[in-house]
């Protein structure tokens, strides 16, 4: 028979563990709720503060850089047109010299001696002409008379047309005398640096013998090419009103920093053709220069100025993220939580991005850095104290524009 009794006590301490259990967890519940009603806001952490602003359309000014060689298309070789001795030099290699600006001159004696050849031969065939002129009217009163037959007037008429041709033929010879005698005498056919010499004093040669080269430096031109999208962009901007020119600025590289390694022109061809290898647009700029520091055949940058992207959305550089995925933003819902928005980025503007897709009209974005924010944050938007207008114009074509940017 089992003895109750000796088990009380245990039953009874555990009893008495189990009341004191609760009271404790009665307790420190109590407790909890009192430390939440006194000071429940200073567990939950506040809200992170970003800068936001709703994007819109605008249109955004942009700087773009091309690699070009400059050439000079109007660069002369000059070449002998008629042979001889090679008598005289009447430049310095290097010299600026002026359209018709006497070079060399080829020995002319021959020349003026077939100048005299030719006017001899006029003279001759003149007077053949002036007696068969005679003899034909007096052939014509003695047919009409009766006096010769048709035959002797025929004759008489078909030997005035002989000398007439006659005098025709000499005086082309004695025009091509003069023009070969004037070839003696090389001239410059316009303005530009004339070179070295290719061939020296006192040597006999033929003629098309290549004498020396004639570069105008002032002006030069640059050709280069555009990609298809800014060669729209321009089209779409030439002639358009309320928009800047375009102006182009010719930049020698290496020697940034100097004045005199620039030079300002303007863009005076747009090709109407895309290359189909290259996907490209060939344009032209023009450049005064002066001082002839730039020369045909440098390596140098064409940057076009006040170029415009019209209605895109752009968002400051620092703003744009590198994800798994790509490119992104951050940008708010209507509870101010963070979502993360992949993009495709465009061109960029100074200190912008432009954002070619991704956005939409009126979302709030994320404008400051977003290294502490992420993705699911709710935050505290707070007004972006930027400038939208230092680097952008409101679009005038967009139903959308004008809008300011604000939290």
């Amino acid at each position: 028979m089992i003895e109750i009794s000796r088990y009380k006590p245990v039953m009874w301490g555990l009893a008495a563990t189990l009341v004191l259990m609760g009271t404790g967890c009665s307790e420190g519940s109590s407790a909890g709720k009192a430390a939440s009603a006194n000071g429940g806001s200073a567990q939950k952490a506040p809200a992170a503060k970003a800068e936001v602003a709703q994007v819109s359309r605008r249109n955004i000014p942009l700087d773009k850089r091309y690699p070009a060689m400059i050439r000079s298309d109007a660069a002369v070789s000059i070449v002998a047109r008629v042979g001889g001795r090679l008598e005289s030099q009447h430049y310095k290699p290097g010299e600026q010299v002026r359209p018709g600006q006497l070079l060399y001159v080829i020995e002319q004696a021959p020349y003026k001696a077939e100048l005299a050849q030719a006017q001899a031969n006029l003279a001759s065939a003149q007077a053949t002409y002036e007696n068969a002129r005679r003899d034909n009217q007096r052939y014509e009163t003695l047919f009409q008379k009766g006096a010769i037959s048709q035959q002797s007037r025929d004759s008489a008429r078909n030997t005035l047309a002989t000398s007439l041709a006659s005098v025709q033929q000499t005086k082309a010879a004695l025009d091509s005398a003069r023009i070969n005698l004037d070839y003696t005498e090389v001239r410059a056919p316009t303005a530009g640096q004339a070179g070295l010499n290719e061939v020296n004093i006192g040597t006999v040669m033929t003629a098309n013998t290549e004498l020396t080269t004639v570069t105008p430096i002032d002006p030069l031109e640059v050709r280069f090419q555009l990609p298809q999208r800014d060669a729209f962009q321009l089209r779409q901007q030439i002639g358009r009103a309320g928009v800047p020119d375009v102006q182009a600025v010719l930049e020698f590289p290496g020697v940034s920093g100097d004045a005199a390694s620039t030079l300002v022109g303007k863009l005076d061809f747009l090709g109407s053709n895309v290359d189909q290898g290259t996907s490209t647009v060939e344009a032209r700029a023009s450049f005064s220069n002066p001082q002839h520091l730039f020369l045909p055949g440098q390596f140098v940058r064409v940057h076009l100025q006040n170029m415009v992207r019209f209605n895109a959305f752009a968002v400051p550089q620092i703003a744009v993220k590198q994800g798994l995925m790509g490119p992104q933003v951050l940008v708010l819902d209507q509870n101010n939580q963070l979502k993360g928005r992949l993009v495709k980025l465009g061109d960029q503007a100074g200190n912008w991005q432009i954002i070619d897709e991704g956005l939409a009209s009126g979302d709030r974005v994320v404008f400051g850095d977003p290294g502490s924010l992420s993705e699911g944050m709710t935050v505290d938007p707070q007004p972006w104290n930027g400038d939208h207008d230092a680097n952008a114009q409101d679009s005038s074509s967009s139903a959308e524009a004008g809008q300011n940017s604000g939290a």
